[in-house]
């Protein structure tokens, strides 16, 4: 089928073209043109295009057009969206044409009503929209199964995040039970943002002997990038006294506002939600009418929604955010892209990038604002990289044994008995199980035969398995283990003199950081970690930053080796340029040819490696290690990204624990190692130089082993397949005696493999071993503390972002009052139940709108499941309930009311228990209210 590129729309049905001009579609979009022909062609088709570009009806509107011409029974098409949250944008969208099509849209998730699921069983839709877990929930009932008999089509949206972990595992050995069930094949659409490997990803979407043909459309010819490192002047330290920070963090804040005054729209991407809400109070601290929202995953569903709508009618300029905003959000035209600190990977800043400049003859535009010479040199290196489009490559899971076990238990559900031949078969049509061998499947079975209670019977001898005796242990555990979404669990941070909640910690961060004597920042302060017990962390305060890490660190993206090994490279050139005679000022002006920065930028990024040049010390490079000493530690300078260097500091780290006979501390980043140890830079040269001779994966796995990021892991798979509680944590839980009894087994291998590829980088680890061998790659002595070493400690307290003690409690009352403040509610009327809407805290009315009365409540529900329960012809239950306390003491206490019932965990009880010592906005207030949340932080962690 051949199209011209404005003709794509004309072979739809004319409804379907009388409906696109009423959406005012005057043309197609570029992935409409590249996607349409290809899927009316019957092809299986990848999809890859940037946020916003129209992918989803480019997948839809072949489906519509074919429904209308060729109505048939049962469900037609399966839209899949990876998003927890299913997308209120993509249930608007596609209810419109399918309302004026008249064709029936389902949705089908894990809050689905009975009545509604009743329904789709009775009458079921033409398309139902859900998700990997709730089609793993559908697949076994009869019923359901019978509709699904006559899928033609399945749609996967956001396939770029399942391809690289365990629920794209789970989903594509799901898609051939799918196929098995109803003895035909569907066709595929796989909608992906810009992605590295898309050939991998294409074949993890169709599995291993079908085409499949890759739609693209380039982000970066049409995109302009531009990294600023700002430069501190007299304003800033001014602005710094204001909002109580340093003077380089507020020329960061200065320049974004700026940008966001100039532009319509912006989006300003962190890459942690601790950032994110850190950046979005010291804009409101600054000016509280600045029209900036904030937006992360941990925040209410009302406070998301009312940002989203804040930034599409316009009441907002921009949106703080993390990758929250990147799956598939529709917030309207977007001018600038802000990504605060170097986004770590190409395909990350692309994806966020790509988002803005969505109209004819427009420029996808970004801006990185960075912090020091590491950030800089890393942003331009991934800015230069995207304009080539550079991609890091999809790395798909191999194998993995824990999806596969929920799998087969689903192939129990279907069918009592399986050959070892039949089953092997159905599997390895799954992408990420190609290279199942029968060994393998053996060895599954086995665990699944072997636990308790039992989840398979199987027989070595005559090759095949079957369900137990007992089977309500098997359907127990199958509808218990839908999602492969690691159940990642918080700790909370008490000051063990006053017994008071500092905070919560991920268990990431516990699961690397989280021994005595680890110094890290929580909320603008430095705490020592004394120890842990059960899901208590005890703490008490520090003075001395060195060696402190940020709490947010857990949840970094990790730098890739390539991005970190041009940074070294860079470094090389520079070294070599200016020892050849070259000023640094005309390096900076030859390097910003490649490199989409201004001179400035550039200058400020290259000084430390010019000081140490003339200083004479060597420079780390990526041909070059060097190693120094600042008082107890040893500063071990390496390129290699954080995944290589995290591999190389744990067996540093057990070496010398052994050695010595006492713990090592130990901490990398993609540029150093630090090692906090007694020993000179001339030891542990010796130690890698010896390495160089041993087996480097045997040292990681024996040095993995101890690391609680290991067990961290092997807690994540023994809850998933079941073996223990969803709620065990790695601090209670007694790791060592699990791990001896499941060695060996397939849940243990699974733990060990799933470590190895997401904590290290063995293969690499081992490469960089053989060119020190080689002496491809040298390693250099430093006395003293070297220019760039310095970057590591000088930086450490602006990276942490330390209040001092005097400041503490004035910022704290501050940062709490906005925050309260932008947090959004919904707010109903309960005399009229007509009203419902998500309003910010600053915003809210005094009286319904509809009918004028003051009795209006204030509900942390979304506004869609308020409006779903006022249809409801009996206003009974907890929401009603809720909403008419609510309403009593708004109208009783205003917006000090609102401002309470908005705090963390305060009940309305609590709420008017706070309200009766104090009644109005002030300080006081905000005190009691942060009061309140420490305490029902405090009982939610002793409830467990």
């Amino acid at each position: 089928m051949i199209f011209l590129m404005d003709d794509v729309f004309s072979s739809f049905a004319r409804p379907i073209q009388d409906a696109i001009k009423e959406k005012g579609f005057s043309r197609p979009t570029e992935p409409q043109v590249k996607g349409i022909p290809l899927i009316m062609d019957k092809k299986n088709v990848l999809l890859i295009a940037p946020t916003g570009t129209g992918k989803t009806e480019a997948a839809f509107l072949p489906i519509l057009d074919f429904l209308i011409k060729y109505p048939v029974k049962g469900i037609k098409a399966l839209y899949i969206t990876p998003l927890r949250a299913l997308n209120r944008d993509l249930l608007e969208r596609m209810e419109w044409w399918c309302k004026r099509l008249d064709i029936k849209l389902g949705v089908r998730h894990g809050d689905t009503s009975t009545r509604e699921r009743n329904a789709q069983a009775a009458v079921p839709p033409d398309i139902l929209i859900t998700t990997p877990e709730t089609l793993q929930a559908i697949l076994p009932g009869k019923i359901m199964k019978r509709h699904l008999s006559s899928i033609k089509w399945v749609i996967i949206d956001e396939v770029h995040e399942l391809a690289s972990d365990k629920r794209g595992s789970q989903l594509s050995l799901a898609l051939e039970r799918l196929r098995y069930l109803t003895k035909n094949d569907f066709q595929l659409i796989g909608l992906s943002a810009t992605i590295g490997t898309p050939d991998r990803v294409a074949k993890f979407l169709v599995g291993t002997e079908r085409d499949c043909e890759i739609a693209s459309v380039p982000v970066a010819r049409s995109m302009e990038l531009q990294v600023i490192y700002p430069e501190a002047g007299s304003s800033d330290h001014l602005l710094a006294k204001k909002l109580y920070t340093f003077p380089e963090v507020a020329s960061r804040l200065r320049v974004m506002k700026e940008l966001i005054e100039k532009y319509k729209s912006t989006l300003i991407f962190t890459n942690t939600r601790s950032i994110t809400e850190v950046l979005a109070s010291r804009f409101k601290i600054w000016d509280i009418d600045f029209p900036v929202g904030v937006h992360h995953g941990s925040l209410s569903k009302p406070s998301r929604i009312n940002v989203e709508r804040g930034l599409k009618d316009g009441g907002l300029d921009g949106i703080v955010c993390t990758s929250s905003l990147e799956l598939g959000i529709d917030i309207g035209r977007l001018d600038l892209v802000i990504q605060y600190n170097s986004p770590r990977q190409v395909t990350r800043l692309l994806q966020r990038v790509g988002r803005s400049g969505h109209r004819i003859g427009g420029k996808a535009k970004g801006v990185m604002i960075v912090q020091d010479s590491d950030d800089a040199l890393e942003a331009l290196v991934v800015a230069s990289r995207s304009l080539k489009e550079k991609l890091e490559e999809v790395s798909v899971p191999e194998k993995p044994y824990d999806a596969l076990i929920h799998q087969l238990v689903g192939m129990l559900l279907e069918k009592g008995r399986w050959g070892f031949e039949e089953a092997l078969k159905l599997i390895k049509e799954a992408y990420p199980y190609r290279n199942l061998s029968m060994d393998d499947l053996v060895k599954v079975l086995d665990y699944m035969h072997s636990r308790f209670p039992r989840l398979a019977w199987f027989s070595l001898e005559d090759e095949f398995f079957s369900r137990p005796r007992r089977i309500n242990g098997m359907y127990r555990y199958y509808f218990e283990n839908l999602s492969m979404i690691p159940d990642e669990k918080h700790f909370l941070v008490v000051e063990e003199e006053s017994e008071n909640p500092i905070g919560i910690l991920d268990e990431a961060f516990v699961a690397e950081y989280g021994i005595p004597g680890t110094k890290f920042v929580e909320g603008g302060s430095l705490w020592k970690i004394l120890y842990s017990y059960g899901n208590r962390i005890y703490v008490k305060g520090e003075k001395d930053p060195m060696g402190a890490i940020p709490s947010w660190v857990g949840e970094e993206i990790p730098v890739p080796y390539e991005i970190a090994q041009e940074v070294g490279e860079i470094r090389g050139k520079v070294e070599r340029w200016m020892k050849e005679g070259i000023s640094i000022k005309e390096i900076a002006k030859n390097l910003i040819k490649k490199y989409p920065s201004n001179e400035a930028t550039m200058m400020k990024a290259l000084s430390e490696i010019a000081e140490q040049i003339e200083m004479d010390y060597p420079v780390p490079t990526d041909k070059r290690m060097t190693i120094e000493r600042w008082k107890e530690y040893i500063i071990l300078h390496c390129s290699f990204g954080l995944l290589v260097n995290r591999t190389i500091s744990r067996i540093l780290g057990d070496i010398l624990s052994e050695k010595m006979g006492t713990s090592v501390g130990i901490q990398q980043d993609p540029y150093r190692i630090m090692l906090k140890v007694d020993m000179e830079p001339e030891d542990i040269k010796e130690i890698i130089l010896e390495l160089v001779k041993e087996n480097v994966e045997k040292l990681a796995k024996k040095a993995l082993m101890k690391t609680m990021m290991f067990k961290r892991r092997f807690v994540h798979v023994l809850r998933k397949v079941g073996a223990i509680s969803k709620d065990a944590s790695i601090g209670a839980v007694k790791i060592e005696n699990l791990m001896k009894s499941f060695e060996s087994t397939a849940v243990f291998d699974e733990a060990v493999r799933n470590s190895l590829e997401k904590d290290m980088d063995v293969d690499k680890a081992s490469q960089l071993m053989e060119k020190i061998g080689s002496k491809e790659i040298e390693i250099a002595i430093i006395k003293g503390l070297s220019p760039i070493g310095n970057i590591a400690i000088e930086e450490l307290s602006r990276k942490c972002d330390l209040i001092p003690p005097t400041r503490m409690k004035k910022v704290i009352i501050q940062y709490a009052k906005i925050r309260l403040l932008d947090e959004a509610l919904t707010f109903v009327c309960t005399n009229c139940w007509k009203y419902a809407k998500a309003v910010r805290i600053k915003d809210m009315e005094n009286s319904c709108p509809e009918c004028g009365s003051s009795k209006l409540g204030a509900l942390k529900e979304s506004e869609e499941i308020v409006r779903r329960a006022m249809m409801k012809k009996y206003r009974k239950g907890n929401l009603f309930d809720d909403a008419a306390k609510s309403a009593s003491l708004i109208s009783k206490y205003g917006k000090a009311a609102a401002m309470v019932i908005a705090g963390r965990g305060i009940t309305l009880n609590k709420a008017s228990d706070i309200l009766k010592k104090e009644s109005k906005v002030n300080t006081h207030l905000i005190e009691l209210i942060i009061e309140g949340e420490k305490e029902a932080l405090k009982k939610r962690f002793i409830s467990r």
